[in-house]
């Protein structure tokens, strides 16, 4: 990757409106459902984050965090993450989430969360596997059905990944350590997944059914999870008990 690629906070109109294009850009215009410049004025203004990666002077890549409060303690929402297509797979992603911890840290914020596609099984590598988030709680069509073409008529199911900013887990995965986890129980996809979702909806939304139950199930019983491993069949989610965690 270029060393010319920066990341810094996003602190004027210009920056917002840029968070804005490029969000058009990475999703498409036909993709109505973008947040508005005034809603990453109102995060940077509140207490939360936005984030830009830079080459250059060109946006590239940036976050979107929301200030949040459970049981009287501060969290950040991460509400929205995009790189440009022209830039993935050069470790941009990481670049943001890494400057992400440290800003947080330095406000003695301990915890950020946010919620993806449990059927996305590359995003759940990156949180669980690389950045040593896990998931307790499933969150079934939490956005409602949208005209966004990238949910293709799916319902919203998300889980969501608990990042624990300095805990021994993260530091081991940001240091490339994390140790195999203990495995109560497994949630496997088919490696087909992603190819049945341009050509055939019912079908994937049989399986986005059969994960929700199984999440479900395993969440009630105090499993996390905490891992996803390669499998004959595709991929699965590692779970064990989170009080482990």
């Amino acid at each position: 990757m270029s060393g010319a690629i920066t990341v810094r906070r996003c602190e004027t109109l210009e920056d917002f409106n840029a968070c804005v294009a490029l969000q058009r850009d990475i999703w498409g215009e036909q993709d109505l459902e973008v947040e508005p410049a005034t809603m990453f004025v109102v995060a940077a203004h509140t207490g939360g984050q936005v984030l830009g990666a830079y080459d250059g002077r060109i946006l590239v890549g940036y976050t979107l965090a929301l200030a949040a409060l459970r049981n009287a303690s501060p969290y950040l929402h991460s509400h929205m993450t995009g790189v440009h297509a022209n830039y993935r797979d050069r470790g941009i992603g990481r670049m943001l989430k890494l400057f992400q911890r440290e800003e947080a840290l330095g406000r003695d914020i301990r915890l950020i969360e946010w919620t993806f596609d449990p059927l996305e099984m590359r995003n759940a590598h990156f949180n669980l596997n690389r950045l040593g988030a896990i998931c307790r709680r499933y969150l079934p069509n939490l956005y409602g059905i949208t005209t966004s073409p990238l949910h293709r008529g799916l319902a919203t199911d998300r889980l969501v990944a608990e990042w624990y900013l300095d805990s021994p887990r993260v530091l081991a995965a940001l240091d490339g350590e994390l140790p195999e986890p203990p495995c109560a129980s497994v949630i496997g996809l088919p490696s087909t997944l992603a190819d049945w979702k341009d050509s055939d909806l019912v079908r994937v939304q049989s399986i986005q059914a059969t994960v929700r139950e199984q999440f479900t199930n395993e969440f009630a019983k105090g499993y996390a999870a905490v891992a996803v491993s390669k499998t004959a069949q595709g991929s699965a989610y590692r779970l064990a008990p989170w009080s482990d965690f």
